[in-house]
Formats: C-alpha cells, structure tokens, sequence
C-alpha cells in the first residue's frame, strides 16, 4: 500500500475490521473570473466596474460502511490577490462545508446529522446555491422514509453563536427550522412534490426581551416530463410572523419545454412573487422571500433580484424564454428575461411609474474539455427603465453588462472499497 492511501486511510480513522467499506476522495477547484460593470445594481453616473477573480477549493471525503455513510468537505474561498503572496498566513482558512453521518435502519428508514446540504426540486426554496463560491448548507438532522414511488422528509436545526451559558441573541441567520417535505413519482412523467417550512428569527423587543417568531412557507411543486416535453408549475404561500410583524406572501411560477431536436431546445416561462406597493403603510410583510433558494439560476443572471437584494420591495414578475443548443462537447443557451414590478410603484409626489423594469438577456456556454475539466462562461446584459431607477438608484442609461468565465477541475484522486 503507497503512502497515499496510508494517510487517507488514516485522516478518516477507518476500521481494520473486516467488513464491506469504500472510501471515495475527490478535489475541486474552481477559479471564475468576473467583469462587473452594473451587476446587481445599476451604474450611477461617473461610476465604473470592475473585475476580480474567485477561487473555490474544495477536498471531499466520502465513506460508506454496511448502514454507515459519512461525508466531510473541507474547502477554501477567496479572491485571487486578498492574501498577499508573503503572507505568512491565510486569512480566509479552510471551513467544513459538509460534515454529516446518516445511518440506514432499514431499506426505507434513514436519519442523516451534521453541516448538510438541504436541497428539494428546483431549489427554489431550499437548495444548496452552488453558484455562490461559499455555497450554502445547514447544521440539521433529517429522517428519510423512501420507498420505490414515495419519499418524504423531514428535519430542523437550532442554531447557537457558541456554547454558552447565558442567553445570547443569534442575529446570523435563523434560530431554527423545521421543515417537511413529500415526493411522490405517480408515473415516470408525473410527479408532485410538498414543502411546508418553518423558520424562526431571534429578535429583541421593546423590552429587550429576546423573541422567536415563526414564518411558514409551504405549497406544491408539480413536474410533468417526456422525452420531448419538460414542464414545471409551483405555488407557494408565506404565513407567520417575522420580528413581530404579520407576513402574507405568495410566489407561482410555470415553465413548459420542448425538445424541438436532438440538439435544440425551447421553452418558456413566468414568475410572480409578491410585492408591497410603495406607498402602502401598512406594517404587513407582503413581499415573498425565497428564503433558501438558489436564486441566482432564476430571475436573470445579472443577480438584480433576490441575491441579497430586493427583499421587502416591489416583488417581481418574470418572463423568459430559454433556447438550448448542444453540440458535440459544447451547450449554448440564450435567455432574455422582461421584468415587471408585481406591486405599484409610487414616488413620494404620488406619481404612479410604469410597472416595467427593464430586459436582461443572458447568453451561457460549457464545453466539456476533458473528463475531469469543463469550461463555462457568459454574458449578460440590462436595459433598465426609469422605474428600475427609481427602486435601484443608478443610471438606467448607462451601458450595465456582466461576463464571466470559469474552468471547473473535479478530478478523483482516491478511490477504494474492500
């Protein structure tokens, strides 16, 4: 046995004892270069973009013993040039990113613990935001039941800023969740999918007295695919109580797919979340949050909506169409997107603008350069309207693009099983 595999087998502390085992290592790196020159948010005169590269580094351990499966990913993130090259130490370290062990009590009985990915249908709602370089996972424990048609769900986390031993008030994200969700493949083109999750936020209130309140959102997510059609439709409503407000919100979306040839695809599609009309004084949160989603792969690429952005605003309605082109080891895909307001927009003088934002259209490509490499890149481009100014600030006029290129190394580099 090389030195190799000694020291993978000793950093997972693996059993001498003799039963069925594998261990499987992989490594990604992942560098993407970015020109951004009104992404996220418009240009305002006089300003000017800029361009940066970023780096995800990623090791993954994955180990399977009889009813025992356990994953552990460690990885890095930076921007290329944030640690100088004489730097005696790296200020961005290395995270655990995926850090869980699941036992399987029976054929249909599983529970999973640990930093996991939470990741269901179109991640619209919970998913695992692969985009971003950090990504994104939970600490949680869910049980699985699946049997040959069915599957469902269902788990929670409480969160904590460290061990403490007084009350200390957990601003970083949720306090806890609870969710379920249920799956069932009524056919092999038919399938329904439910998710009901509850989210809680630690507040502080008048009294200084620290609070959790509770935010449901739940509904169906509903596929219909064939070997030419590939279709979709979700509807999901928001209900509860956010620091000590009512929230009443909802979000539907529809999207239809035709595979014209072998190599060409066309689709459609349309979203509504809702919004809060501008001038409406109501206390009521009526703006829908995605919440977990992976919401850079919906609502355009440029990221103007709902990547830490655009929450309690106007919400949104989207129409697209996509067309896909393979070829070979290449895929190409144009998607112009028409933004709309889905609430009113009124200005402080009471004028009512246009519901209108502005037009994006995306242009994507990958190119399969090897097993292991593959290639990536696009360009986006926004016209804005004076009522995109007016929600985003910036000049509508004012030429706002964005390309990016990125090379995705995936190479296994250990593999054994006994």
């Amino acid at each position: 046995m090389n030195k190799l595999k000694l020291v993978i087998l000793l950093l997972v502390g693996i059993s001498l004892e003799v039963q069925a085992q594998e261990l499987d290592v992989n490594l990604q790196i992942r560098p993407r270069f970015e020109y951004r020159n009104g992404y996220k948010q418009l240009l305002q005169e006089g300003q000017e973009g800029t361009s940066q590269i970023s780096q995800r580094s990623r090791l993954n351990f994955n180990y399977k013993q009889e009813d025992l499966i356990v994953k552990l990913t460690f990885q890095n993130t930076r921007t290329w040039g944030d640690v100088p090259s004489t730097a005696v130490a790296d200020k961005n370290g290395v995270a655990v990113f995926e850090a869980w062990a699941q036992y399987n009590f029976t054929e249909k009985w599983s529970a999973r613990m640990g930093r996991q990915v939470l990741s269901y249908d179109n991640q619209r709602i919970l998913g695992e935001m692969d985009w971003a370089q950090q990504g994104q996972s939970h600490d949680a424990l869910t049980v699985t039941y699946q049997n040959e048609k069915q599957k469902l769900d269902f788990g929670g986390a409480y969160n904590s800023t460290a061990e403490n031993v007084l009350q200390t008030p957990y601003t970083v994200a949720n306090k806890a969740l609870q969710y379920a969700w249920y799956h069932n493949q009524f056919s092999t083109d038919l399938a329904l999918s439910f998710l009901v999750l509850n989210t809680g936020y630690e507040y502080a209130n008048a009294d200084a007295k620290l609070l959790v309140d509770y935010k449901q959102t739940f509904g169906p997510y509903l596929t219909y695919k064939t070997s030419k059609i590939d279709s979709n439709f979700w509807l999901y409503g928001q209900t509860g109580k956010s620091t000590d407000l009512q929230v009443s919100a909802w979000n539907a979306a529809a999207n239809f797919g035709y595979q014209i040839t072998e190599s060409f695809k066309a689709g459609l599609g349309y979203e509504f979340l809702s919004g809060k009309n501008t001038n409406d004084g109501s206390s009521v949160i009526k703006s829908f949050n995605p919440i977990f989603g992976t919401n850079h792969g919906f609502n355009g690429y440029m990221d103007y909506f709902y990547v830490g952005n655009h929450l309690n605003n106007v919400g949104l309605q989207d129409a697209f169409i996509k067309l896909n082109y393979n070829v070979n080891k290449w895929q190409f895909a144009l998607m112009p997107h028409i933004f709309l307001a889905a609430a009113d927009v009124v200005t402080p003088a009471n004028e009512k603008l246009d519901s209108y934002l502005g037009t994006e259209i995306d242009a994507t490509f990958g190119y399969n350069f090897k097993k292991d490499i593959t290639v990536t890149g696009g360009y986006s481009q926004m016209f804005g309207s004076k009522t995109m100014e007016f929600i985003k600030n910036g000049d509508a006029g004012h030429t706002n693009n964005w390309a990016w290129l990125m090379i995705s190394v995936n190479p296994r580099i250990f593999s054994w099983k006994k």
